[in-house]
């Protein structure tokens, strides 16, 4: 496993395992066959109601807490200092840990500031080892990295070798903050990946998927990406990325299959906003 370090030192592995849209049911025996294949880092979210699969798999798995990382986020539903603090020590029980390794807002929007003022309590706490967004495009994610204290350590965004998220890399590296991709195989309107001739033909002089040569692009490029799939075999495949480097040529060649840049969700859409302000908040 490769890592990247964040802002504040911590190491975080550039691969892991997501959990978005794995049912409750599912979740437990999917992280349990993560774990078990090598994955070390696990993303979930409040909004996914599966954190107490999680925290059933890594508990039954027989390792240490230190050999994981763990990801959640808070829900606008649990958008404000108070109801934030709330929602943060829920998540602590719910996944079975003393501490959070990596706490995100999950959306731009509701009370994002006193969410992330209890964020910043639980960081110095000792209840979270680092903080950061998901979702905050770039204007949004400016202004927000403008009034905190304590800058962002990473933005998870849509991101994969078709919507490479270019624009926003400067803002980013102005505040230290870190991309992970969420999506990094497609999905969301995404399918090109596992059908383009020039990712299977790179894969080839490699012994290697499409998929395979997509994700190690993105851990190339210094960003975490969180794969998702139910079934243990194909988690083998993605994990085993790592014995591999694209040259830069074919990084190169990988950035010319860029097609939206900043995603196929457009979390700016008043429309979007509205639903989720209405239904959450």
């Amino acid at each position: 496993m490769e890592y990247i370090k964040l802002s504040n030192g911590v190491e975080m592995p550039k691969l892991g395992y997501g959990v978005f849209l794995v049912s409750p049911d599912e979740c437990e025996r999917c992280v349990a066959d993560a774990l078990s294949v090598g994955y070390r880092l696990i993303d979930t979210a409040q909004a996914y109601m599966n954190e107490e699969g999680v925290g059933n798999a890594w508990r039954k798995s027989g390792l240490k807490r230190d050999e994981l990382f763990l990801v959640t986020k808070v829900w606008i539903s649990n958008a404000g200092e108070e109801k934030a603090a709330r929602s943060i020590d829920e998540s602590l029980r719910k996944l079975q840990t003393e501490y959070i390794d990596l706490l995100l807002i999950h959306q731009a929007y509701g009370d994002v500031f006193g969410t992330w003022r209890a964020m910043e309590k639980a960081y110095r706490d000792g209840k979270v080892r680092a903080i950061g967004v998901s979702n905050f495009q770039a204007g949004r994610f400016f202004d927000f990295a403008h009034y905190v204290d304590v800058k962002p350590m990473v933005n998870q965004l849509q991101c994969n070798a078709m919507i490479q998220q270019t624009g926003i890399q400067p803002l980013l590296a102005e505040t230290g903050t870190r991309m992970m991709a969420w999506g990094p195989l497609g999905g969301q309107g995404v399918d090109g990946i596992v059908k383009s001739e020039l990712l299977a033909g790179i894969g080839a002089k490699y012994g290697k998927t499409g998929a395979q040569v997509a994700l190690r692009w993105l851990t190339q490029r210094g960003i975490v990406a969180i794969p998702k799939s139910t079934h243990k075999e194909r988690m083998v495949q993605n994990l085993n990325i790592f014995d591999f480097s694209l040259t830069a040529g074919e990084m190169a060649q990988i950035a010319t299959l860029n097609q939206h840049d900043t995603g196929t969700v457009n979390f700016g859409d008043p429309q979007f906003v509205k639903y989720l302000i209405e239904t959450y908040g």
